[in-house]
C-alpha cells in the first residue's frame, strides 16, 4: 500500500477526464466504454486506456455491486466498537483476519480513540447479533471491551469528490 505522500501524488495527478471517469464509474460501474467515453468527451480507445491507467495507478481498486443486505436475509446491521488488549500489531492483525473470516462482518475499521476497531456487521435478527457478540467476539482473549450500536438506516455516498491540495504560499487575502 502506498504511503500518504505517494497517495497524495497519485490523487493530485488526476485531470478532469480522470475525475469524470472515476465519478461515472462510482455511479455505475457497469457503464459501457462507449458511454464512459461520451461522458468524458474522449475517444473510446482513449477511455479504455485511461481506465487501465486508473487501475494501474491504484485509483480504481475494484468494481463492485451494491447489495441490499435485507434481501439476503440479513436486515439488521450494527456497528460494534471493540477494544483489544494487549495492544500489538500481531494482536490487531490476528483479530482483523478473524473477524473478516466471519460471514456477518461487512467492514472492519481500525480506529483511534477509546476503541481499536469498529465492525460493521449484518445479521438476521437481534438474537443472531447477540450470538455473534457472545460466541465470536467476547470469546477471544484479546477482546477487552465490546460496545454495540444497531443501525436504524444506512445512507452511503458512493461518489466522493477528489480532494485538491491547497496551493502553497497563498495568503488569507488571496483566498478571499
Amino acid at each position: 500500500m502506498a504511503n500518504n505522500s505517494q497517495k497524495f501524488t497519485l490523487e493530485s495527478n488526476l485531470d478532469e477526464v480522470d475525475v469524470l471517469l472515476v465519478r461515472a464509474l462510482q455511479e455505475n460501474a457497469r457503464r459501457a466504454n462507449k458511454e464512459l467515453a461520451a461522458i468524458a468527451g474522449v475517444a473510446q480507445s482513449t477511455c479504455s486506456e485511461r481506465i487501465r491507467s486508473l487501475v494501474a495507478r491504484g485509483v480504481l481498486t475494484g468494481f463492485h455491486a451494491s447489495v441490499d443486505e435485507g434481501m439476503l436475509g440479513r436486515p439488521l446491521e450494527a456497528i460494534i466498537a471493540v477494544r483489544l488488549r494487549p495492544q500489538s500489531r500481531e494482536v490487531v492483525d490476528a483479530f482483523r483476519a478473524f473477524v473478516l473470516s466471519l460471514p456477518e462482518t461487512l467492514t472492519v475499521f481500525e480506529v483511534s480513540g477509546s476503541s481499536d476497531c469498529l465492525l460493521h456487521v449484518a445479521v438476521r435478527d437481534m438474537r443472531e447479533l447477540r450470538s455473534f457478540i457472545l460466541d465470536h467476539l467476547t470469546q477471544r482473549p484479546e477482546v477487552a471491551d465490546v460496545r454495540t450500536s444497531t443501525i436504524y438506516q444506512r445512507t452511503s455516498k458512493y461518489v466522493p469528490e477528489p480532494l485538491r491540495a491547497p496551493r502553497a504560499g497563498r495568503s488569507k487575502k488571496q483566498k478571499q
